[in-house]
Order: structure tokens, then sequence, then C-alpha cells
């Protein structure tokens, strides 16, 4: 495969490294590192020269001759294999973490309670819903362990080396520094290598750099462990291999890399609140208690604190949403399916509600926003030739059989495919880094010998000989193509053996942008996201790409913004800045990627970065949201939290609309949840502290969380309008709001209890329907199943619930049957006290007012109260230039 892009730097010839002893089996060469500092925009580390080969060699106790075997293996058993080795959190680690925090002490504390008192049926339920819920976190962190072996099979797996004076097949685990290894045409580089002879070596290394095209290599280049070679063979000394290469030290930047979800974050912080308020309540509780049945009676006894531990076990199941995390699971899992439909697989939960907030996108270019092939534009033209003209010479001067991407759009380019088969090639000469030209002698149908050449512009102009004005002409021409993100080609001819070349033109190369990817960068902006390019190539071919599909020219040199030792755990405010006032990035590197992602969630962003190949890893698991594109290697799909099986960044766009929904559906239980929480556990320890009375039962606690729970799983499927910005969990609002309906929650259900208490002391209204303190447990229990769920149809919109959009009919006949459950249970009397059919009608005639009363409280609280929403950093300004 031919590099033939302008390289005005005049490469090295090849040269013999100079002999050294054989090594010494006992020597100890010093500890392996990567052979030179990581490549250039254009993959290049500078070229080292005949001394610096010998000196290299020399420094890992090697020759040409290679190593012995016995060397080898003593090398092996002192540096370890040429595999990626990184340690990561041990899964039992992981599985341990989700027993403890605040919300599983709460949950563990009420289960130890039930243990005690020998309440196997509580013990049995609470004990359920915590196992559950650590099976499905335990269950999704394990897969995230398979990015590490996705980035291991991406390693070649033989190579060929030079063993005892002979060249033998290895496995490429073996290979160890010093060893010589043959790289041909086709084969994975094995490890790191200085290259010391051979003619050249063409190697595509995109999936390191992120570069669009191969590189050419010469004696004294670095190639890089897990590049492909595509055209011709050198042969090199490993200077690094597993973890010390240039593809090792990604792999430990994935093992390093990743953040805690929002979704995570905000589930502590609920706990922590409603743990907080059942701490206060429960020590109110137990004081009211003590005083009463120990302190006033002044007698101690074990069944009275028992009495006292139970009202502790009901306030401790009610305080502590204990199906939040897992209901959030099945609701996210039942979204991920949806997300499915959009042609969009989520490989991490979490992933879909830091979708729904990400407000800065950065995307891959080659391939994510180009076609990743390149195409010829209209040629340039000199000495009166035809533009055909100039695309069949250069056509003639390539190798039918070649699959090189430059070779591919000129033949491609010949409109009339007749026109090549007049000719017939009888020698050929290949690109190389010295010349940078191809040339063919063909004759015609004539028998006349031509000869056609392409390449580097500098290379053609040479070969040329052009005059003054001709030459400026032409270097003009170059560089308005560069200016313009082009690759620029020469061709010419010569009839005379190459004795004389006339100039025939320039083609220009440019691999184009998606033709959805206008449309796409405008609607994600349209969704209050900015979206900036990040690529390997060169900062004037992005802007070029950036300009077209409307994403801004500002693109900045990644190298510059992250000087080399920048730490990416404490960025600098200036680097914050740049990062969040640039259009996008060129001449990227894995760690660039990496620092990128980190500068933007520094400065108060979420973060989503798509990517393909090896190099993204990092920041794709990095990212809030790390997405792997259509046709993604196996290392950036693992790390990812979000895989597109459609090309291109649609699908992206329906998949934020998608999360967004999820986001609102997740809040609607959200604010139910809270809120109910509040009310139970108020009016329960209200009830005991002013009534003396125990206003639930145990099983009532438990019967209600399964009525409750289990049917709003169905919300998944609800009907929601999405956001039209990028959404956050707002914990001040979500708790401001949360706790106002809990108000009314608390107050609809102490307000039964009140009119229970007056009703049973009122002789007239006895008489109507009979009444005592087992028949008020059951009609509060009653009460708060449907006020419960009318409440969960208050806070899913912020509309009157009497307006569209209504709920989904999943949901709807999910809550229907839970109350026709519930109704069942009062009626028949099962787990509870039976009541008259006329108190069930007047429980549910109270819940109705008051759910038309809460709705009204909404309302005024969405038009009067503080914003619902704040709008996400950066979206019009950077965050740290208000800082």
């Amino acid at each position: 495969m031919s590099d033939q892009r302008p390289n005005n730097a005049a490469p090295a010839q090849p040269v013999a490294p100079a002999p050294s002893a054989k090594p010494d089996t006992a020597a100890t060469p010093p500890p392996p590192t990567a052979a030179a500092t990581p490549p250039s925009s254009k993959g290049q580390t500078s070229t080292l020269g005949p001394e610096a080969i010998a000196a290299q060699l020399s420094t890992l106790k090697s020759s040409a001759k290679g190593l012995s075997s016995s060397d080898a293996a003593q090398r092996l058993s002192q540096y370890g294999p040429n595999a990626i080795e990184a340690k990561e959190e041990p899964l039992w680690h992981k599985l341990f973490g989700y027993f403890w925090g605040p919300i599983p002490w709460m949950i563990e504390a009420a289960a130890l309670i039930s243990l005690l008192r020998a309440d196997w049926a509580d013990f049995a339920v609470v004990m359920g819903l915590l196992l559950y819920n650590a099976a499905v976190g335990f269950w999704q962190d394990a897969k995230a362990a398979s990015a590490l072996a996705a980035l291991k099979k991406d390693l070649a797996l033989k190579a060929r080396a030079l063993r005892d004076g002979a060249w033998v097949n290895v496995d490429a685990a073996t290979v160890v520094p010093g060893d010589i290894i043959d790289v041909p045409g086709g084969a994975i580089v094995p490890a790191d290598l200085l290259l010391i002879s051979g003619d050249y070596l063409s190697v595509d290394q995109a999936a390191l750099t992120g570069e669009s095209l191969p590189v050419s290599k010469k004696v004294g280049d670095s190639a890089y462990s897990g590049s492909i070679a595509k055209q011709g063979d050198m042969q090199g000394v490993v200077t690094a291999t597993g973890n010390n290469t240039f593809f090792g030290r990604t792999a430990k930047l994935v093992a390093s890399a990743g953040s805690q979800s929002h979704s995570q974050k905000a589930v502590v912080q609920i706990g922590d609140f409603l743990i907080l308020l059942a701490a206060i309540l429960a020590t109110v509780l137990v004081g009211v208690q003590v005083y009463r049945e120990i302190i006033v009676p002044d007698q101690w006894n074990w069944a009275t604190a028992g009495s006292i531990l139970q009202f502790v076990l009901v306030l401790l199941v009610a305080s502590v949403p204990v199906a939040l995390p897992a209901v959030m699971s099945v609701t996210l899992a039942l979204g991920a399916l949806a997300l499915s439909k959009q042609k969009a697989i989520v490989s991490r939960l979490s992933a879909i509600d830091e979708l729904a907030g990400v407000d800065v996108l950065c995307s891959d270019k080659t391939g994510t926003l180009t076609q990743n092939k390149l195409t010829l534009a209209a040629p340039i033209v000199f000495n009166n030739a035809q533009a055909q003209e100039v695309i069949l010479a250069a056509a003639l001067a390539t190798q039918s059989s070649s699959e090189d991407a430059i070779d591919q759009a000129v033949l491609k380019g010949v409109t009339d495919a007749s026109h090549l088969s007049q000719y017939k090639q009888t020698h050929f000469t290949p690109f190389d880094p010295v010349n940078k030209r191809t040339i063919a002698t063909v004759t015609d149908s004539t028998g006349k010998a031509w000869q056609f050449a392409k390449g580097a512009p500098q290379a053609i102009a040479a070969l040329c000989k052009l005059d003054a004005n001709t030459e400026t002409a032409y270097d003009s021409k170059v560089h308005e193509l560069a200016s313009h993100g082009y690759r620029a080609l020469g061709a010419a001819s010569s009839d005379d053996g190459g004795n004389s070349w006339k100039l025939l033109g320039i083609l220009p190369l440019l691999d184009p942008p998606r033709t959805d990817a206008k449309e796409t960068i405008a609607n994600t902006k349209e969704l209050g996201l900015q979206v900036k390019m990040v690529t390997g190539d060169d900062v004037a071919i992005g802007a070029e790409i950036a300009t077209q599909l409307g994403m801004g020219a500002n693109l900045l040199v990644a190298s510059d913004v992250f000087p080399k030792g920048t730490d990416a755990a404490h960025i600098p405010q200036t680097s914050i800045t740049a990062v969040e006032k640039a259009d996008g990035f060129g001449r990227v590197f894995p760690e660039h990627k990496y620092e990128i992602v980190k500068a933007l969630q520094q400065g108060g962003h979420i973060v989503a970065m798509t990517g393909d190949g090896v190099n993204d890893s990092p920041a794709l698991k990095q990212a809030d949201c790390g997405i792997a594109v259509s046709g993604a290697t196996d290392a950036a799909r693992n790390a990812a939290a979000l895989i597109l099986t459609a090309p291109g960044l649609s699908t992206i766009v329906n998949a934020i609309t998608e999360s967004r929904q999820i986001f609102e559906r997740i809040n609607s239980y959200v604010y139910y949840r809270i809120a109910m929480t509040i009310a139970i556990m108020v009016v329960v320890v209200l009830s005991s502290v002013i009534f003396n009375i125990q206003p639930l039962t145990a099983i009532m606690i438990v019967v209600l969380a399964l009525l409750d729970d289990i049917p709003i799983m169905t919300i998944a499927y609800d009907r929601v309008s999405p956001a039209k910005k990028p959404v956050r969990w707002e914990m001040h609002h979500i708790l401001v709001f949360s706790i106002l309906m809990g108000v009314m929650a608390t107050a609809q259900s102490f307000g039964l209890v009140l009119i229970g208490m007056e009703w049973i002391s009122n002789p007239t209204l006895q008489a109507l329907i009979p009444l005592d303190a087992s028949h008020l447990q059951t009609a509060l229990f009653l009460q708060l199943a449907a006020g419960g769920h009318m409440l969960l149809f208050v806070v899913r919109t912020r509309r009157s619930i009497f307006r569209p959009l209504y709920p989904s009919w999943q949901l709807f006949l999910a809550v229907v049957a839970t109350q026709i459950v519930a109704v069942l249970l009062c009626a028949a009397g099962v787990l509870v006290t039976p009541l008259p059919w006329a108190l069930i009608g007047l429980v549910w005639a109270y819940v109705l007012v008051w759910t038309v009363l809460t709705d009204a409280v909404k309302l005024a609280y969405y038009r009067y109260g503080p914003p619902a929403r704040t709008e996400a950093p950066g979206l019009h300004a950077p965050i740290a230039a208000s800082a």
C-alpha cells in the first residue's frame, strides 16, 4: 500500500545496523519501554540514523542475528509474556459493594430486626429484594470486564522471529525485547519495533492513531504493536512488549477508566435523604414509646422492647424504597429493549439516563462523520491536459490488483474502464518512502511505449523539472487544496523512456462526509448538544469536514491543549476552557481522547464519545456514555455503553430521544416513590405519637410495597413527552417537588386517620357504618394503595391529569388490576380486617377528591414555583467562562 502524501523531509536511505557481539545469555538488558515517543499526527516518530540504531541494539543486548532460544526463554521469564495484563477490581469485590452503602444498610437493618423477631415472612421479602438488586447490578458490572479481554484479542497471535540464526514462527506471547522480527505485508505487528532493515513497509495503524490512511515506514522508524502491515517487508528489533507497548498503554487506560453513573449517584442521594428523615422520625418514635411504655410505668421487659422494635421495623421498611434500584433496573432494561429497536444496543443500563443528560457529543471523524472512502474530486489540469487524461494517467500508474485506498479511488475515477484495457503494463515501480511515487511502463494499442507516474506533489514536480512559473502555480494549487482539507496527488507522463516528463495535473482526494451526517448534526444540535470532532487527521482536513457539516472550523491541535505530562486527574482550567470553546480536535491520540473527556467532565459536562477503534477504548469507557459506532472493533464495543448497529450518527438522535423519554418515566417513579415514602413514614409516626395507635400492620407494609412497585414496572411503557434539552438528576427540584407531593399525600392519609378517629368516637356515624381501630387500619391501607397510584398519574405529567398525554394502556391496566386486587383483599378480609362495600366506596371517593386537589397544587407549582429544570452547562457558553 502506498502513502503518496506530501512530505518535505528527505527520508534516510535504508541502512544495515552495525552488528554487535552475540549477546551473552546471562546478560540482562535494561527494562523494556516504548521504543519512541507516540507517533505524530501522521503516525511517524523521528527517524533514527545508523548510529542510533546500533546504540539501541546494544542497549537491548541484541544484534541483527537475533537471539538464541535460551536467551529468549530467560527474557520471557524476566519480562513476562507479550500480553496485556492489567489489574482490575475483582468481581467478588464488586459483588460485595452491592451490599455496602446507605440503602443496603437500611435494608439489612430491617432484615436483621425481622430475623431477631422470627418474622420470617418479612425477612424473606426484604432479603429477596436485597439479593435481586445485587444480582442485577453484579451482572451488569461483570460485562464491563470483557473490555480488556477484547483488547487482548486484538493482539497478533503469531510472529516470525530470528532465533538461533534461523527464522521461525513463534507465538506472539513469547516475543521478548531484543527479538528480531520479520513483518511482511498482511501481518499484524506483534510488539513495538524499531525497523532496522528492509526496503519499505506500509502500515495501517488507524485503530491505534485514528489516521485514515496507511503510513509508510522506513529504516529507523518505529512500528507499533497491533498495527497491520499492508505492503512491503521489513525487519525490526523488539523494543517493548505487553503493557509497555503503545497498544498496552491504551489497554491500561481502559482498565483504569470509568466513572460512577449519575443515576447511581442519584439513588444514593435519594437514599441519604430518606435515611436522614427516617432517623429523625425513628428517634422521635422511639423516644415517645420508651417514655410511654418504660419510663412512666417504671418497668422493663422484652415484650415492651419488642413492641418498640416492631414499630421501628415498620418505619424502616416504610422509609427505605427497597424496590427503587430494582424498579429502575427493570425500567431501564425495558427501555434498553426499546432502544434496540432503534438500532442501539445498551451494554450498560446506566447509559440510558446518561445519554438523556449528555450535553457534549465527541465524535470520531473517519467512518463516523465521513464515509471512510477516499473519493476523487475534479482534477486540476496543466499543459492543456483533459481531466480524464489526468485520471487515466494516474490509473495507468497503478496496479489493478491494489487494495490501497488511494489506488482504489483513482481506479474508480476512470469513467470508461475500456480505456485501461487499451494499454498493457510491462513494468511497475512501486511506491517507496524515498521517491514517494509509482511509475508504470505501458504499451498502447499501436505498440508505443509510455511511462506514467503518480505520487506526492513535490515528487512529481521534481520528476517533471518544472519551470519557475509552472512550479509557482503548481505549489499554489497544492497549498490551496491542503487548506480545504484535500490530499493532493500529482500525475505525469513520458513518451521518451523517462528522459523528459510532462506534468498533467493534480488529483484532489477527500474522504467525503456521510450523506446523512449534516442533517444528523443539525438534529443533534436541536436536541441541545454541542458536537465536537475528534480525529487523528490533520487540523486542516478535520476543519474542512467540520465546516461542511456545520460543526464550526475552530479545531485545535490536541497536543497544544494537552502538553506532554498533563495529569488527567487535574487538568488546568486553561485547558478545560479551550476544550469547551473548541469545535473539535486534530492530531489526536488515545491519551488525548481520554483527556478531552476528563476535561469536559471536570467542567461539569455530561459527555458522550463515539469511536470504533482500539484507540477509542479508554475514552469510551471514561465517557458518561461511550458509543461504539457500527463496525467498531471488539475492544471499542466492549468498552462502550451503547453500541450502534446502523451506520453513521443518525441512530444517536433516535437513541437520545428514546433515552429522554425513559428518563422522564424514571423521574415520574422517583417523584411518586419519595412522596409515598414520606406519607407512610409521617402517618405512622404521627398516629403513634398523637393517638398511640399503630395505623398499619407490618404485613400491610409488605403488601403495600408489592401492590405499589410491581405494577409500576409498566411505567417503562408510559407515554411521555421527551425534553427538548439535556436533562439531569436535579436533586433540589426532585426533593422540593417530591416533598410537596409528599405533604399532600400525608395530609390525605392523616386526614383519613383523623376522620376515622372521629368516626370511632361518634355514635351517629357508628350507627351508619360500624368502625373500629382494625377497620381504620384497613381503610388506611386501601387509601394508600389507591392514593399512591392516583398520585403517580398526577406526577407523571406537568399538565392536568385530564389532558393528554394520557397513561399508556399497559400502565393504566396494571393500575386497574392492582386496585381490583386491593379492593378484593379489603372486601374479603385477606390479610386485613374486612371492610363493607359502602366504606370501600367512601374511601375511593375521598381519594378521588384529593387527587383533583393534588393535581391543582402541582399545576400551581409548575406555574408559579421555581423552574423545574435548569439548562445543562456548556450549551451556549462554556461553564468555565462564567466561573
